[in-house]
């Protein structure tokens, strides 16, 4: 009994799967908040099936998007202002919870990854 239940705890822990509903995600308006050199940034965007309208320090932009699957997607930036901005950006969300959802994303065809979380507020 004492070797069972060590396996059994292993078995409920590796069944557990956090929620991921993506479509929930898909449409609204959200926020995202990050810190840059010390200092808490927010980003405002409103985001529909093809299109995602920002707005960041007081300036707008828009991007495309092209929906790969329920939970991940690929923004291109429809007014570039310069090579770095050309490159699109792979989204891919992780999990999701009633308001918030946790994502990585990266410049497609690089391998460094960041985290953040986004809230739902409409």
């Amino acid at each position: 009994m004492k070797k069972l239940l060590p396996i059994l705890s292993l078995l409920f822990i590796s069944c557990y799967q956090q929620e991921r509903n993506c479509t929930d995600f898909k449409t609204g308006k959200f926020q995202f908040e990050q810190e840059i050199d010390g200092k808490k940034e927010i980003s405002i965007f409103e985001r529909n099936d093809t299109l995602q309208i920002e707005t960041f320090r007081g300036k707008t932009d828009s991007s495309s998007v092209r929906w790969l699957n329920d939970c991940e997607f690929v923004l291109q930036k429809l007014h570039p202002k310069g090579m770095k901005e050309k490159k699109a950006i792979h989204m891919k969300i992780l999990t999701t919870n009633e308001k918030n959802y946790t994502f990585e994303y990266s410049f497609v065809g690089e391998s460094a990854k960041q985290k953040g979380v986004v809230t739902k507020v409409n």
